[in-house]
């Protein structure tokens, strides 16, 4: 089997050393003719005999001849230990990245003399870093949410048997399997969601929306569980229309999830601002609940990552992963009155 890769290697050598052995050669042809000529056009001035002039030319040949010589054999050294140079360096960067390909993310310690050599493999090692923590968080997803997916079907499954054997009574059990189906279905859909996120290949438009519109709209959608709590909302607003340039779906997802939050912990309200600054702009979410469990609020914006009460755990690691996509951060904190503040800022 032909290793290509080598055969491009070569390839590359063997054009180095064509090339400037052409060009070098070319040029110490040219440059011995043209002495040669000009001894030529000088001894032809000169009042030399014919066999003295003959006898002089043949030695300027000779001597022409081996010059050309061993500037060529110099040449071809001197190409090769260059092209090795070149490819070298290339062949180890090459081999590195086939490691990355099979799942090696461990950077090298190469070093090199040229400038865009040390560079490229420089952004090689940095590549490398980001995979690995990018890997890590994959491999540390998928456990946690196979985990999260395995805890309701369970719970459906036993309390389907317990109908199907008798053990249990059907009302009770059928209410609980719908509510294990309605959290299963929503956590799946939020895993959906967090993975087209996490899709690099993902395409998104951009527009001009009204934030203070957005927060309106997604508090009266969440209205009925709001009333059912009797919970009610707030509005502090700078302005009425407050204005930015987004990907309007992602933004009123963020909303949606930091509102839905609230409506678990609020106790009578929840206060929705949204202001406009010259540099950025900020929306908050704050509650008066109980607040964010200390040992839990360092933690609160990582996937899985749930407080009393929470749900998939999901919900808040979709804000922080669309606000960051959209240029800007967000905080959680406890107020010193109590409850909860999510601030997001847009950078503007």
């Amino acid at each position: 089997m032909i290793d290509y890769k080598a055969k491009k290697r070569n390839k590359i050598r063997r054009k180095i050393l064509f090339t400037f052995s052409v060009v070098l050669f070319v040029f110490f042809f040219l440059s011995i003719v043209t002495l040669h000529t000009a001894m030529r056009f000088i001894s032809a001035n000169e009042r030399y005999e014919i066999p003295v002039r003959q006898s002089r030319f043949q030695r300027i040949n000779l001597v022409s001849i081996g010059l050309m010589g061993t500037m060529f054999v110099v040449t071809i050294i001197a190409t090769y230990i260059l092209s090795n140079s070149i490819t070298r360096p290339i062949e180890k960067l090459g081999e590195f990245a086939l490691g990355i390909g099979k799942g090696d993310f461990n950077p090298n310690n190469f070093t090199f003399k040229e400038a865009e050599l040390e560079d490229l493999n420089k952004a090689l090692n940095k590549s490398v870093i980001q995979l690995a923590a990018y890997d890590n968080e994959q491999k540390m997803f998928f456990q946690n949410a196979s985990h999260e997916l395995r805890t309701p079907l369970m719970s459906i499954k036993v309390y389907a048997e317990g109908i199907s054997f008798g053990l249990m009574e059907p009302k009770a059990a059928s209410d609980t399997i719908l509510a294990e189906t309605d959290r299963l279905s929503e956590l799946v859909n939020d895993l959906l969601y967090i993975a087209q996120l996490d899709n690099i290949t993902t395409t998104y438009t951009k527009a001009d929306v009204v934030l203070t519109k957005i927060i309106r709209d997604s508090a009266i959608r969440q209205r009925a569980v709001a009333d059912k709590k009797q919970i009610s909302f707030i509005f502090d607003f700078n302005a009425e229309e407050i204005t930015f340039f987004c990907v309007p779906e992602l933004i009123e997802r963020a909303v949606g999830n930091l509102i839905s939050n609230a409506l678990r912990y609020a106790k009578s309200k929840i206060t929705l601002s949204c202001y406009k600054y010259p540099e950025s702009t900020v929306i908050r979410v704050a509650d008066d609940g109980d607040g964010i469990d200390p040992d839990i609020l360092p933690h609160i914006f990582e996937r899985f990552c749930k407080g009393k009460g929470g749900n998939t755990g999901i919900g808040l690691s979709i804000v922080k992963t669309i606000t960051e996509q959209s240029g800007g951060s967000i905080k959680a904190e406890n107020q010193s009155e109590g409850g909860a503040l999510f601030t997001m800022t847009l950078n503007n």
